[in-house]
Order: C-alpha cells, then sequence, then structure tokens
C-alpha cells in the first residue's frame, strides 16, 4: 500500500514495472545489468478519487503521457532498488502536488509614489546615457 493523503490509498498492484538497462556511460555495467527502473501506472483505470484523476489528467507535466498514463524513468543509481525508490518517491510527490489548491492572485495596482520613483530613475539613467555623447569640435 502506497500512502499519499491520510484518505488517499494506492495498492502496489496498481503501479507496472520494467527495469531496463541505463544509458549513457558506465562502462561493462551499463551493458549487462537492467538498473533503470521505469515506473507506469494508468491514471484513468486507478482508484485514484475522481478529484485526483481530473486534476492529473489536466496537469501539464512531461511525465503525464496523451493516454493518461504516468512513466517515470529512473536511471540516477547503479542500483535497481535504489532507482526504484527513487522512481515511487517522484510519484508520490507528483500525485501529492495535485492536491494542493493555489489561493487566487488578485492584482494589485502600483502606488502613485512608487511609479514616480520608476520614472525619475529612468530619467536619471538616460541623462547619465546622453551624457557619453562624443565631443563637439
Amino acid at each position: 500500500m502506497i500512502t499519499i493523503s491520510q484518505r488517499v490509498v494506492i495498492q502496489e498492484q496498481e503501479i507496472e514495472w520494467q527495469f531496463i538497462r541505463s544509458s549513457g556511460a558506465g562502462g561493462q555495467n551499463v551493458n549487462k545489468v537492467s538498473t533503470c527502473a521505469q515506473l507506469i501506472f494508468d491514471i484513468r483505470v486507478s482508484s485514484l478519487p475522481d478529484f485526483y484523476k481530473e486534476r492529473l489528467l489536466a496537469k501539464s507535466d512531461h511525465r503525464i503521457s496523451q493516454s493518461g498514463k504516468i512513466i517515470i524513468k529512473c536511471q540516477d543509481s547503479r542500483s535497481q532498488e535504489a532507482n526504484r525508490q527513487t522512481a515511487l518517491a517522484q510519484f508520490i510527490e507528483l500525485v501529492r502536488s495535485v492536491n494542493v489548491v493555489q489561493k487566487k492572485r488578485i492584482p494589485t495596482k502600483a502606488s502613485r509614489s512608487s511609479q514616480k520613483k520608476r520614472v525619475d530613475s529612468k530619467k536619471q539613467r538616460g541623462a547619465t546615457k546622453a551624457m557619453r555623447g562624443k565631443v563637439g569640435v
């Protein structure tokens, strides 16, 4: 059982694991051992509440495919188990991030004083640059 929050729990059977050979440098070990962990989780057929499903599918993240699957690939470590734990931690963090509702931003207007200070500093900077012209003959 994977705990996302106090009320949301995911069964381990819902997550599919694939172990493949890591890419990149690493010598002969890379060519022999399948240490790269790939986590695959289908959002649509999962036991997640509808709120989580909708928010995850609407989220713009490169790890969420068009077909509604979360695919997390981890090849940071030379150990298969360490990569598996890292991928699982990233998955839990991704699902938890959907539960946080951001506060609505209320736009504010700059004060008259701050507007005047900005214009004055721009005029000062322009005057400094104007003095850099060529000397007349």
